[in-house]
């Protein structure tokens, strides 16, 4: 009895962990590009983004993500709000994305100005401590949450471990190689890029594939 009973809560357990994980899956697959067009116009990492948002809506699923679309747990009497809240409602989750951005920028001193957009371990513990959780172990949840559904790859950023060897920016066209690897950086478009390596933006597009004209930070492309 005793060992039927040991099964049926592991069973439960599990239940419980693979339906969390797909919740969070299901979470990313909707909003990664509205996290890295958040991140490509306003220098917040993806990760951040997703992350937080996942940690703090329960993967889109709580009551306020429902209802106001506010995924950050940001409160305030503007938006829409078809329930009575104390929090704030939006028109869309892309909206409260960038509200979130706002009150990173207005309650996190040198928040953007002290971390790359690639370090998603400094801006974790940055946003802990400008007061936004009071949980000394938030931020510690956060990252966790982004190295298990590996969302530093929306925004560039590769644990060391893994990391591969730097990609050198070449100077010219004219390479040895015949080509030239150029990564990504902050405020990059395909326009810009074309521009500067005297190319076009179709032909960025065809030697690398894209699908879409959106970048993020540290994508590597062929020129």
């Amino acid at each position: 009895m005793l060992r039927t009973s040991l099964s049926i809560i592991i069973i439960s357990l599990l239940a419980v962990s693979a339906s969390a994980q797909t919740a969070a899956d299901k979470y990313v697959k909707l909003y990664k590009e509205a996290a890295v067009r958040t991140m490509n116009q306003h220098g917040v990492p993806a990760s951040i983004i997703l992350g937080v948002a996942i940690h703090e809506s329960a993967s889109g699923t709580s009551k306020i993500a429902k209802y106001l679309n506010n995924h950050f747990g940001l409160k305030g009497k503007t938006g829409p709000k078809p329930i009575a809240s104390s929090y704030k409602g939006y028109e869309n989750v892309e909206d409260c994305y960038l509200d979130f951005v706002s009150y990173l920028k207005r309650s996190v001193n040198n928040l953007f100005e002290k971390y790359p957009a690639g370090n998603y371990q400094k801006w974790a513990l940055g946003i802990q401590r400008g007061g936004y959780a009071a949980s000394h172990s938030w931020a510690s949840q956060v990252m966790g949450i982004i190295k298990k559904y590996k969302l530093y790859e929306y925004d560039g950023t590769i644990p060391e471990s893994i990391r591969p060897l730097p990609v050198v920016e070449s100077a010219s066209i004219g390479s040895d190689l015949g080509m030239v690897s150029y990564q990504v950086k902050n405020g990059d478009t395909l326009g810009k890029i074309a521009k500067e390596y005297n190319t076009t933006v179709n032909s960025i597009i065809s030697k690398n594939k894209l699908k879409t004209s959106h970048l993020h930070v540290g994508q590597v492309l062929h020129l």
